[in-house]
Order: structure tokens, then sequence, then C-alpha cells
């Protein structure tokens, strides 16, 4: 495919951040904009210069034009797999912010239709696209953690003053800040998961989505793999400030994110004559004296601006969002760690190439699935839950 997208946005108060992007990518030629909320039409038409004909109050138009090639899904949770679905059967390409579905069986109706359009679809987990992963992955992929041993993750989040779909939003039914870096850097699939619920939330939050717990964690198994992965998530009634962290314990490096966000994060290095043949290290148990040397260090994570297009490169440390205009997830989470310029581009470049995305549907289906089975697991007291094998559909 050689010529330029045109690329429908749909939902633009969180959006807004990613028609930016979009408006200044060398791939796209244009870009429209849909959102219920006339007021953030308006707000968009003056900051980007958008013509009437190009916001839409409903994705219909969208979905009529023959020359949208792919939509951007960034609404409510509750409408992500219909309006997925709705843009794949009206053939176009699909990115969708995270969560993928409510449900296993829309995370199966999802895989469905795009099978059945021959579009790419997209899970838009900004995790991934981070700098502080793109550091994990370059030293592992180096060789330079040896043998991942364990790994855990966490996302904290006080989400009291949003909008009132999150009200009592079950933890772990949103996962993938947490566990996405985790499952793409070791490239396995969950098999099976072991939940808790700890605490309580106020019964008003209890109401819609029938969540008594203010914490959930879960323990994860993978197939084909003896690594077990450990998930944290509170979103109400816990004093914590705002985190999506991971943590990866390795042979010969580790990796642990910072306690407080204005800390660096710390690398761990084991030192001297690493244990390269178990049976010395039998015939010898003095040799390490006691344990190993670990060399601790905060270290600077690097920008990968660089990896991107020029005309989109300041987007991994600028965002369109200021003290006058602020979105909760710029105020609480910082940008997502300069993803949103990677995520953008590699959703553009998959149309483009006609290929798969890093991040498919198989993946949003496996991750998203995770922490529906991972909350089911914690409502039925620490039940083992086995995950669908969604790659075999």
């Amino acid at each position: 495919m050689s010529k330029k997208l045109k690329i429908g946005v749909v939902g633009i108060s969180f959006g807004m951040e990613f028609v930016a992007i979009y408006k200044k990518h060398p791939d796209v030629a244009s870009v429209v904009i849909a959102d219920t909320d006339e007021r953030l039409l308006k707000i968009a038409q003056e900051k980007f210069g958008f013509r009437e004909d190009e916001c839409f109050t409903d994705i219909q138009p969208m979905l009529d034009d023959p020359e949208v090639d792919a939509i951007h899904i960034v609404t409510p949770p509750a409408t992500h797999a219909e309006l997925s679905i709705r843009a794949l059967n009206a053939g176009k390409h699909c990115g969708c912010t995270i969560p993928m579905g409510m449900s296993l069986e829309e995370l199966y109706a999802v895989i469905e239709a795009r099978k059945k359009s021959g579009k790419q679809y997209m899970f838009l987990e900004t995790t991934v696209f981070g700098r502080e992963f793109f550091y994990v992955q370059d030293l592992y992929k180096k060789g330079e953690l040896g043998k991942i041993q364990y790994m855990s993750c966490a996302h904290y989040q006080d989400m009291e003053g949003w909008p009132s779909y999150w009200e009592g939003y079950p933890p772990l039914m949103h996962p993938t800040h947490a566990i996405g870096p985790c499952l793409m850097l070791l490239g396995q699939y969950p098999s099976a998961v072991y939940a808790r619920g700890s605490g309580k939330v106020r019964d008003s939050l209890k109401e819609k989505y029938g969540c008594p717990y203010a914490f959930e964690a879960a323990m994860v198994s993978l197939e084909d793999s003896d690594v077990t992965i450990e998930v944290e998530r509170f979103l109400y009634g816990v004093a914590r400030s705002y985190s999506e962290c991971f943590r990866v314990y390795g042979e010969n490096k580790s990796f642990e994110w910072q306690q407080l966000a204005d800390e660096p994060p710390v690398l761990y290095t084991r030192t001297g004559e690493l244990q390269q043949d178990i049976i010395d290290l039998d015939s010898d148990p003095e040799r390490f004296n006691r344990g190993s040397e670990i060399i601790e260090q905060r270290i600077q994570v690097p920008d990968y601006g660089y990896r991107l297009p020029e005309e989109i490169a300041g987007f991994t440390t600028e965002t369109i969002y200021n003290d006058e205009n602020m979105h909760l997830s710029f105020k609480q989470g910082g940008g997502h760690g300069g993803s949103h310029p990677h995520m953008v581009h590699e959703f553009v470049r998959s149309i483009i190439e006609n290929r798969k995305p890093i991040v498919d549907d198989i993946l949003g289906a496996y991750w998203t699935g995770l922490g529906i089975c991972a909350h089911q697991s914690a409502l039925a007291g620490g039940k083992v839950i086995e995950i669908p094998k969604f790659k075999e559909l």
C-alpha cells in the first residue's frame, strides 16, 4: 500500500493526543474525528483547524466514507468491542484502546470480525511502547539479563473523580498496563491464573459491577515457561500514588521500577564468576562465599524518539495537554512513558505494510482475557482458572 492514509479518531477527550500525532505523521493524509460531546469537537476545531465536515457526533459517517482507511477508538470501555466490530465489518482497519472487551464472548467476536474483514486490528496498549519497556527489552535481547526467573507488575491508580463508567470497575478487569510488558518481553501466552481480592470499597462502588474488593492480586502461569508473573491492581480506596510498573528478575541482571515517580529505576547486576555449571557449583559450595556480589545502580532510561519519523519524534517528550487542558491520564500517568507516537507509528505502518501489528487481536484477547479470568478467580475465592487459547481460533 503506497497511498497516505485517512484516519478516523473516535473519542477525543483522551483521543485528542493521538489526533495531534496523526496530523503530523508522514504517512497520514488527513484525519476526521467523532465524539458525542460537541464541546470537545469545537475545541478540536479551534486547536487543529478541522472543518465542520470533518467532525461528527457519531462513528457512522466515518464507516460510510470509502476514503477512511482506519478507525482509532478511544471511547469508554463498554463500547470497545461493539465499535471495533462495526469498524471491521465496514472494511476499516481498527485500532482500539484498552480493554479489548468486557467479556470473553466479546473478545471472540472481535477476533471473528477481524478474520472475516481481512483488515488489521491493533490492540492499543501503551506500556509496550514506553521507554522503560524498550530499555529492558534491549537488555533482554542482548542477553544481559540472562535467564528470567520471575516477574511482577502493578497498576496503581486512584480513579475517584473519573467518569461514572469507571465507578466500581473491578481492578483486574483492566490489567494490561501491568501485564502487557511482562508477556511481551517473554513472548509467551498466559495459560492459567489464580487471584484473590483484598479489602473493600464503599457500598456505592459495588453496585455497577458487583465487585467488593479494593485490591486484586494474581499469579499467572505461562505456556511453555517456568516463569510466574505476579500482578497487582487497585482503583479505589487505597492511599498510593499512580504507577504503571513492572519488575524483571534475571539470573545476571534485574530491573526494578522506581518506587516514587521522581526517582530513576534501579538495575541490579551480579558480578564475579557467574554460575555456569551447576555440577561445579554443587561440588564446591563455598566458591561464592554465601552469595554473589550485587551492584545496585540508579539508571537514566533513554528516550527512543530517534526510532520514529522526525515529524512525530518530539511527541515522546511533549504532549498537547497542559495545565489549562489536562486529561486525568496525563495528570496521573505522566504521558505513558513517551509511548503514544511509537504506538501510532506501529498502527500506521502495519496498514501501509499490510502486516499484522506487533500487538494484534490475539495478544489483545490474551491480555484482556487474563484479567477477565483473574477477576472471576478472585470472586471464586482463588479458584485456578484456565485462560482460553485464543491463538487456536
